[in-house]
């Protein structure tokens, strides 16, 4: 199994946090603009890790030189099924300098924003590193 699906599917937040690149770029299917860096895409994947229910990743895919790697995943929302994908970039060090999910359906994005909103003043303390 990917380090990274392991991590996830274990809830093992230190073992992501270690897979991120400092400079890591975290695209969200929610946002209009990335979020750049380890602490703030670290705050909002432990964020999100309250925020859905049921998760599971269902398929991965990987490029052959292991350095591009989608992996499926379904989950519950406010009520909601969502879909989405994780897709990762790893750098020459193996850890992950891009990252971005894409959700559907619309509906299921719109009650994704709306369970994160509240978490986003914790997000930017943990950020800041407070």
């Amino acid at each position: 199994m990917h380090p990274f699906r392991k991590a996830v599917e274990a809830g093992d937040h230190a073992a992501l946090e270690n897979l991120l690149a400092e400079d890591v770029v975290f695209t969200s299917p929610v946002a209009f603009k990335p979020y750049p860096g380890k602490a703030i895409t670290s705050a909002i994947l432990r964020a999100v890790s309250t925020v859905f229910e049921d998760f599971a990743y269902v398929r991965e895919i990987a490029n052959p030189d292991g350095r591009d790697h989608a992996f499926f995943f379904t989950a519950t929302v406010g009520g909601k099924t969502i879909q989405g994908c994780d897709v990762l970039h790893f750098d020459e060090d193996g850890r992950i300098d891009d990252f971005l999910v894409m959700v559907r359906p619309l509906s299921a994005a719109r009650a994704l924003s709306e369970a994160m909103a509240p978490h986003f003043e914790q997000i930017a303390r943990d950020a800041a590193g407070g």
